[in-house]
C-alpha cells in the first residue's frame, strides 16, 4: 500500500512539473512574440496579467482539483500544438497576441483539471480575456467610447481655463486641434485596469460591496487618466510642439499615464484594506 501511495503521489509530481514547464514555456513564448511586435502596450499589460495570475495560481495550488480525462488532456495538448504551429509561421501579429493569453490558459487548465475543473479558474480566464476583450467590441460601442473621451477632455479643458470647443471628436483650440481617434479612446487602459480590479478581487477577502466597487473604480480610473492625457496632447498640438505630442501620443509617454493609473488604483486596494483591516481589529477587541 505505501509502494502505490508513493508512486501515485510521484505521477502527480511529475504531471505538475510538466504542466509549469508547458506554461512557462508558453508564456515565454507570448512574451517574446509581443516584445518583437513592438506593442508596448500590450507587453506591459501581458507582463502584469502573467505574473499576477501565476502568483494566484502558485497560492492556490494544494486547494486546486489536478484531475484531467482522457478527451480533455488530449484538447489541451491539441491547442498547445496549434499554438506552437502558428507562433512559428506567424507573418503578421495582428490580434493573436491579443488572443494567445487566453487559449494558453484554457489549455492548461484542461490539462491539469479537465472540462469540470475550469471553474476552478474562471476568475483567472476573465483577466486573461480581458486583454483580448477591446477587440470584440462592436463598433457603435467603439465610437461612444471615443466621443465621451472626447467630451471628457474638452471639459477638463474648458475646467482648467482654456478656450476650447468640439465638434464630433474633434477638439478645437485657437491655435491647433486634435481628432479624439481609437488608440486615444482609451478602451486599452480601461480593459487593463478592469482586468487589476478583477486580480485584487482574487487575492483579498473583500465584502460583497467592495467587490462591486473595485472594478468600477478601476475601470473609472482608466478612463479618467486617459482624459487627461488626452486634454494634455491638445495643448501640445496648439503650442506646435510636435515632437512632445508624439512622445505623450506613440512613445513612452502613454506608458506613464497607464503607470499613473495603476499607482491610483493600488492606492484605493491600499485604502480599502485599511478599512477592512481597522473593522477586524475592532471586531475582535469587542468580542473580548
Amino acid at each position: 500500500m505505501k509502494s502505490i501511495h508513493l508512486t501515485s503521489v510521484s505521477r502527480l509530481k511529475n504531471a505538475q512539473f510538466w504542466l509549469l514547464a508547458i506554461a512557462a514555456g508558453l508564456i515565454a513564448i507570448h512574451i517574446t512574440l509581443t516584445w518583437k511586435s513592438d506593442n508596448d502596450s500590450l507587453l506591459g499589460n501581458s507582463l502584469l496579467f502573467w505574473i499576477a495570475i501565476s502568483s494566484i495560481i502558485w497560492e492556490k495550488r494544494d486547494s486546486l482539483n489536478l484531475e484531467s480525462g482522457v478527451f480533455s488532456s488530449f484538447l489541451g495538448l491539441s491547442i498547445v500544438g496549434i499554438l506552437l504551429l502558428k507562433s512559428a509561421s506567424l507573418t503578421s501579429f495582428g490580434g493573436f497576441l491579443f488572443f494567445f493569453p487566453f487559449i494558453v490558459g484554457v489549455a492548461i487548465a484542461l490539462l491539469a483539471s479537465g472540462f469540470r475543473g475550469l471553474k476552478q479558474y474562471k476568475g483567472e480566464l476573465l483577466v486573461l480575456f480581458l486583454i483580448y476583450a477591446p477587440k470584440l467590441l462592436p463598433s457603435f460601442l467603439i465610437n461612444h467610447i471615443t466621443l465621451l473621451t472626447a467630451k471628457f477632455a474638452t471639459f477638463i479643458l474648458w475646467y482648467t481655463g482654456f478656450e476650447v470647443t468640439r465638434s464630433g471628436v474633434y477638439v478645437y483650440l485657437p491655435t491647433g486641434s486634435i481628432e479624439v481617434a481609437l488608440g486615444c479612446s482609451g478602451i486599452q487602459i480601461v480593459f487593463q485596469q478592469l482586468g487589476l480590479g478583477i486580480i485584487f478581487l482574487l487575492m483579498f477577502p473583500l465584502n460583497r460591496q467592495q467587490k462591486i466597487l473595485a472594478p468600477i473604480v478601476a475601470a473609472t480610473l482608466g478612463f479618467v487618466v486617459n482624459g487627461i492625457r488626452v486634454a494634455l496632447m491638445a495643448v501640445i498640438v496648439a503650442k506646435g510642439n510636435d515632437e512632445a505630442f508624439e512622445y505623450w501620443h506613440h512613445g513612452d509617454g502613454s506608458l506613464i499615464f497607464s503607470m499613473i493609473a495603476v499607482i491610483l488604483f493600488g492606492l484605493f486596494c491600499w485604502f480599502l484594506l485599511n478599512i477592512n483591516e481597522t473593522k477586524n481589529k475592532q471586531h475582535k477587541s469587542s468580542l473580548r
